[in-house]
């Protein structure tokens, strides 16, 4: 079940022990105050629907956990240990006063708020925090008088506005996958569930020859140069002592032998990992559909992204747009897509949000397809970018024009830059297809909050050129 919070208190209401003098001018602080809490909180009640057993923990301690977790990269312990020990933490968590007798939550509560964030509900809490950030601007944008409408591009139909698109990967937290090595963790995996499987009172336990199998894997590995036949001979070893063991544990099973969902799942995973590799190998050939590249990730899958020293990169694929510099999550998946297919719902959700589609696309060469040309000439929308097929003859192009198209786009560019080197998507550590989704959206109401931060201390810059006499704002500089 879940019970509301008192809502949102004031700095100076915040207990603080004789001494301690908590800033108003803190980033966290700052924050704190530029998220709809109370909007947020009543979408995140709904998630509750019992209103038997034990009460759950507020939503401002669990998004505000989630969001120091993607702000700082702290493993679940140590988050909870950065909110018990810093008091602005705690302010921007919710608590009423500042309290280091104990841990705000058991670390394992991480894995549960990441499982209740889903991706749809921060989406949600993104375009809450979004649409109340874009209101302030309006009535300070009024306030000072600002008639600069540069990034409000009139187009054709009554369309405004430039929508940025782009697509990237997500890398996850697995090992380089390479065949044999993969065979190995699968072996051994196998071998554990067989362990589960045997009861001494059954008799001898079956010969798995697990001693042996790992010597032929570390007399490969620790081989310098590995040619193609000697690949080929360790792979081929693996797979036959891959399957003597499946073949041992399908003897186990009818016998009343049960196995729990986890493991299940994991013995479901083994399988399929034998029949990938074994048809490669039989086959001569590299390429399987819906490959497995990781034991304990199933769902991650090789996208090919053609960047330079990291031709193929392990994890999801995402799809953001950009407009006014506020970041969407698009689309995000870990089967690999052809990421121009969804140019058209972007722009179909563009005229939800603001009634009106866009004047211009910025996107890459890859989204200038017939199907989405042929769209957004039909709603007055600019495709950025030359026109497919050789130039007709005396066609002029605009160079400047598209000079400046290339320069704006580089925003998206830098979107993807700050989350992975600072908001947690360069690295995905969790191990669960969800709570992997949660980290990648999550990152993305980071961007998002770190652009309202860097919107107010723009707006404290210009509050304190025109306050402060121009020698004494030089001398600041």
């Amino acid at each position: 079940m879940y019970r509301y919070s008192n809502g949102q208190i004031s700095l100076a209401d915040f207990k603080q022990p004789v001494g301690m003098n908590l800033k108003e001018s803190n980033r966290w602080v700052k924050k704190a105050q530029t998220i709809p809490w109370l909007e947020i909180e009543k979408r995140y009640a709904a998630l509750f629907t019992n209103r038997k057993g034990n009460v759950a923990k507020p939503l401002r301690l669990a998004l505000g956990a989630c969001i120091i977790q993607a702000e700082y990269g702290f493993s679940d312990e140590e988050t909870a240990l950065m909110i018990q020990e810093n008091p602005y933490l705690q302010y921007f968590c919710g608590y009423p006063g500042y309290d280091d007798e104990k841990l705000p939550f058991d670390p394992s509560l991480m894995v549960y708020f990441r499982k209740r964030l889903t991706p749809e509900v921060l989406g949600e809490i993104n375009e809450m925090i979004v649409r109340d950030a874009k209101e302030r601007q309006e009535k300070e944008a009024k306030s000072r008088d600002d008639d600069d409408d540069s990034g409000n591009h009139p187009g054709t139909g009554g369309n405004r506005g430039t929508m940025i698109v782009d697509a990237t990967c997500a890398p996850s937290n697995i090992r380089y996958p390479q065949d044999v090595s993969l065979l190995n963790e699968t072996r051994e995996n196998a071998e554990a569930l067989l362990d589960v499987l045997h009861d001494p009172a059954d008799g001898k336990k079956p010969r798995t020859y697990r001693k042996r199998a790992r010597k032929d894997y570390l007399k490969y590995t620790r081989c310098r140069k590995h040619t193609a036949k000697m690949t080929r001979k360790a792979i081929g070893k693996q797979l036959t002592y891959l399957r003597r063991d499946l073949d041992a544990i399908d003897g186990k099973l009818p016998l009343g032998k049960t196995l729990t969902t986890r493991q299940m799942e994991r013995l479901d995973t083994i399988r399929t990992i034998y029949e990938q590799q074994k048809y490669m190998y039989d086959n001569h050939t590299h390429h399987v559909n819906d490959r497995i590249v990781s034991v304990s990730q199933p769902f991650v899958r090789p996208i090919v992204r053609g960047k330079a020293g990291k031709p193929v990169e392990f994890g999801a694929k995402l799809d953001i747009s950009v407009v006014d510099g506020w970041t969407r999550l698009e689309c995000c998946s870990f089967d690999a897509y052809n990421e121009a297919g969804n140019l058209q719902e972007m722009a179909e959700r563009f005229r939800e949000r603001e009634g009106h589609y866009p004047s211009r696309i910025l996107a890459d060469k890859i989204y200038r397809n017939r199907e989405n040309l042929s769209y957004c000439k039909e709603h007055g929308i600019r495709l950025s970018g030359p026109a497919l097929g050789r130039p007709k003859k005396g066609e002029t192009r605009d160079k400047a024009q598209d000079y400046r198209d290339e320069c704006e786009r580089v925003e998206v560019e830098r979107r993807f830059s700050l989350a992975k080197r600072k908001c947690g998507m360069g690295l995905v550590t969790a191990k669960l297809r969800e709570t992997a989704a949660h980290v990648i959206a999550m990152s993305v109401l980071v961007l998002n909050l770190r652009k309202i931060q860097c919107a107010f201390w723009e707006l404290l810059t210009y509050l304190l050129a025109i306050f402060m006499p121009v020698e004494k704002w030089a001398i600041v500089q």
